[in-house]
């Protein structure tokens, strides 16, 4: 069985294993043994609440519990750029117009903006190729959402998540052929191996403060501008479901979108809802069990936070589980779990 729960010391080994497995173009899980050990002595700070939320990395990992494998692993940053600039492109629009000459021309432009400092980040979203099947991608996913709701105010009003841009089959970035390497004078792997690293510096030393014109770039590079890549994209789509939205930045170095929303809007926020373990409420009692649709179900413990999904649907406040399932979120009967369905329920036109 699976579930997501909060990462421990323990995971060192196992999380750099998911590490090797990721590839370029995600900054912020590498694996360098390091980089990844002092990340996880954060992530352990930050659920035991001895570091100030701001300064939080609250990481979780999907345990498969019948082999002990790690099959994934998020995370939610609580505010990022605090302690080192947060670079990305804002995508705005300059307009020259002549009326003498009747030209009118709308240009779309790049400017390097430090906007989004101080919000709270999703990242790090990776499961194994082996477990890419049903509810898992999800699960893992969605788990985040959850923790928010249950914790909302651990977290800014704004909610981020940079999306890993356009890599072509070689494993190049478009854009950052068109733009970066102009400025960095080195491989795009490199760089993003820098910036990994913490070692930002060098981005407000060479890149051009001035606004970039997207039409001066090579046409490889403004098709994929705002585009994720390949494999991120079933990622965008959930993230969307859930709340998050495009609103035109984009990463400096590969382009990939910058979703966005207000944590009092996500749907987690809208939808969850409180209930009780209680052997009674059976799935006859919820209605058909036929008609029964998939719930994320997580314990209230900041400390230990564990989540699952399951088909036992909440009903009048309660909802049941068996043995297995409260084994897997180490809670009771009589305790408090939080739920919310997998999928958002589809409203009828007004």
């Amino acid at each position: 069985m699976l579930v997501v729960r909060a990462i421990n010391a323990s995971d060192l080994d196992a999380l750099y294993g998911l590490a090797s497995q990721v590839g370029t173009g995600m900054t912020t899980l590498k694996p360098d043994m390091k980089m990844l050990g002092d990340r996880l002595a954060i992530a352990c700070a930050s659920f035991a609440e001895t570091i100030a939320p701001e300064k939080r990395d609250y990481m979780f990992v999907m345990e498969d519990t019948d082999t002990g494998r790690l099959a994934g692993v998020c995370a939610i940053k609580g505010a990022v750029g605090l302690e080192e600039p947060f670079y990305n492109y804002r995508i705005g629009t300059l307009v020259h117009s002549s009326r003498e000459l009747d030209v009118f021309t709308r240009m779309e432009t790049l400017y390097l903006s430090n906007d989004l400092t101080g919000s709270t980040e999703l990242c790090s979203l990776f499961l194994h190729p082996d477990y890419r099947s049903g509810n898992n991608g999800k699960l893992l996913s969605k788990s985040r959402f959850l923790f928010i709701a249950q914790f909302p105010h651990l977290f800014t009003e704004k909610l981020i998540a940079e999306m890993r841009g356009y890599q072509a089959p070689d494993g190049s970035s478009p854009f950052y052929e068109g733009l970066g390497r102009h400025f960095f004078k080195m491989d795009f792997h490199h760089v993003d191996d820098l910036t990994s690293l913490g070692k930002k510096s060098f981005i407000a030393e060479l890149m051009p403060r001035q606004p970039m014109y997207v039409a001066y770039l090579p046409d490889e590079a403004q098709e994929v501008i705002g585009k994720v890549h390949l494999s991120t994209a079933p990622a965008r789509r959930l993230l969307e479901q859930e709340g998050l939205h495009f609103e035109g930045y984009v990463d400096i170095f590969d382009a990939g979108p910058v979703l966005q929303a207000r944590v009092s809007e996500l749907r987690a926020m809208r939808d969850s809802m409180p209930a009780i373990l209680d052997a009674e409420a059976a799935p006859e009692v919820c209605g058909d069990a036929a008609q029964a649709e998939p719930y994320l179900v997580s314990n209230t413990d900041l400390k230990d936070f564990r989540m699952i999904v399951t088909s036992a649907n909440p009903h009048s406040g309660k909802i049941a589980l068996d043995d297995d399932e409260l084994h897997l979120l180490r809670c009771h009967h009589g305790d408090t779990v939080r739920t919310l369905s997998l999928n958002p329920r589809k409203h009828p036109h007004v």
